[in-house]
């Protein structure tokens, strides 16, 4: 798999049924298995979370969220100054996050009742062996730049 962060573009179809969402170009053959989060209130941060061995993809189901992923240089003493890549997703403009092995990611949600849907390429089991965890502000991509 590669080993960058790369954004996979979707796609939205409607007629006079209603929509679909899709993202054509996602190959699912290495998912073992896939999990929604939402949260109670927002904005609201869950970051910072990263694997060695484990890959992700991300997709905004409900809602806008900021996403970021920063390469991880040194898993117990990372730093502080790394790039973070970001990423703004949306359900109304459909698409997938990919997130390495080697990257630790985290987003902030925009609206109160935004659902984001992540598929793994590792069991819970194997998940919970290369699991690194570190505080939410470690880095912050999180500030909406105004324009």
């Amino acid at each position: 798999m590669n080993q960058q962060v790369k954004y996979i573009a979707g796609g939205l179809a409607v007629d006079d049924r209603g929509h679909i969402q899709f993202c054509n170009d996602f190959d699912m053959t290495a998912i073992k298995r896939f999990y929604i989060v939402s949260n109670h209130t927002a904005p609201f941060i869950r970051a910072w979370h990263g694997h060695k061995k484990e890959n992700k993809f991300v997709m905004v189901i409900s809602g806008a969220a900021i996403f970021g992923a920063v390469k991880i240089d040194d898993w117990e003493n990372p730093d502080h100054n790394a790039k973070v890549e970001r990423f703004v997703l949306s359900a109304e403009k459909p698409g997938l996050l990919y997130i390495p092995a080697g990257y630790a990611h985290g987003y902030k949600t925009l609206v109160k009742d935004a659902k984001i849907m992540f598929f793994s390429t590792s069991t819970l089991k194997e998940s919970s062996g290369d699991d690194f965890r570190f505080d939410y502000d470690f880095w912050n991509p999180w500030d909406v730049v105004p324009r």
